[in-house]
């Protein structure tokens, strides 16, 4: 099931093809350092990656949902696209890649996709997204879209977060969709 396109990339729903790349993403020790988190084990991935299977989009408003995301026209998992609820009960925005798809503007070019997601078809007042301050490639994407809010120690994953937002009235207007 196709969610929405970019210019290069689509992102749909995960099928079983996927799941070696999908534990890639889950146990890469250079993906979960800049998160950070720990490994998963093997059952840990079957049960994330069987229950984002087939996702029904009514899951959308008040689950965390995966889906995969694909170079257009290819058929192998480069990443996922993460709809999350954050620990306020709002809308996050998140993603990861394998590292042989890093800087190639695939996580600006998601970021930007997600947003339009969000306020165009589901229609949200505000998205988030919450990272690691150690990460900076991710911190450089998400100053492109939103404002930083708040900056606070992540128990879970023993690092800062630096949690960013923008309301849709704003992506709106700095998109000319107004």
């Amino acid at each position: 099931m196709l969610l929405f396109e970019t210019d290069r990339l689509q992102i749909k729903g995960l099928t079983q093809k996927d799941k070696t790349y999908f534990a890639e993403l889950f146990t890469d020790p250079q993906v979960l350092e800049l998160i950070p988190q720990k490994a998963f084990t093997a059952a840990q991935i079957t049960h994330r990656f069987n229950n984002n299977q087939n996702l029904d989009l009514s899951r959308l408003q008040n689950e965390k949902c995966v889906f995969g995301i694909y170079e257009i026209g290819q058929s192998e998992l480069i990443g996922l696209c993460l709809f999350l609820i954050n620990s306020d009960q709002e809308y996050e925005l998140g993603y990861r890649f394998r590292t042989a798809f890093w800087g190639k503007g695939y996580a600006t070019e998601t970021t930007k996709g997600m947003l339009d997601y969000y306020f165009n078809i589901m229609q949200v007042e505000t998205v988030t997204a919450d990272v690691n301050i150690a990460n900076l490639a991710s911190v450089k994407v998400l100053e492109k879209f939103m404002s930083s809010t708040l900056e606070f120690y992540n128990e879970r994953d023993c690092c800062t977060d630096r949690r960013f937002k923008i309301k849709k009235e704003d992506y709106l207007k700095e998109n000319n969709k107004l």
